[in-house]
């Protein structure tokens, strides 16, 4: 199997430590609009406002190129659907030659509490289809993951519908100061680093 991780290991150069793909999951379609399972989209929308840039259409997803902190960034929701997340991810990151250690996925995660978000350098998909696929494109799960907590609050046989729905009045009303937060986050591992920012928000 092709693995896009030896594929960089042999490819980088320094300059790529000043490049990062952050990416936010979701599903396209104005019925997921507001849902749970495309807060992904939502953090990294919200990045995209902060930064002052427009998202463009492009292969496999929509894009913005921006710069912060003397570096560059991509941000890229993709338009696969979920479950295919990984050929828009392996696609940009070849694309514009972006080290798998600068990659950032921004995820929905139903094992955290809502309100509470969890940054990780590497781990399990934890159930998330997503994360899957996007592991199994790159042939390893060492990339970065925001998992944002929507909590659990469902039957067993109702997780999809859970997933798939929109957020309850008391969520909607901490959903803006959460989004900011996770924002906050994203930020600080660019800057910062990642075991600085696990540190201090983990």
């Amino acid at each position: 199997m092709f693995s896009i991780f030896k594929y960089f290991r042999k490819t980088s150069t320094p300059s790529n430590n000043k490049k990062f793909l952050v990416v936010g999951l979701g599903n396209i379609g104005e019925e997921y609009k507001n849902t749970r399972h495309n807060i992904g989209f939502d953090i990294v929308d919200q990045l995209g406002i902060i930064l002052k840039g427009t998202f463009n259409s492009g292969k496999y997803g929509h894009v913005l190129k921006s710069k912060y902190a003397g570096k560059q960034l991509v941000l890229l929701k993709p338009n696969t659907f979920m479950n295919l997340s990984g050929k828009a991810v392996v696609y940009w990151l070849k694309k514009e030659k972006i080290h798998i250690n600068n990659l950032i996925v921004v995820v929905d995660d139903l094992n955290i509490n809502f309100g509470m978000s969890r940054l990780k350098a590497s781990g399990s998909d934890g159930g998330h289809n997503g994360l899957k696929d996007i592991a199994n494109s790159l042939n390893t799960s060492k990339f970065t993951r925001l998992r944002f907590g929507i909590g659990n609050n469902f039957k067993k046989k109702d997780q999809v519908d859970f997933v798939l729905s929109k957020w309850n009045n008391e969520e909607s009303n901490n959903l803006g100061h959460l989004i900011d937060k996770n924002v906050e986050i994203i930020f600080s591992s660019i800057k910062q680093g990642l075991d600085f920012t696990m540190n201090k928000y983990n």
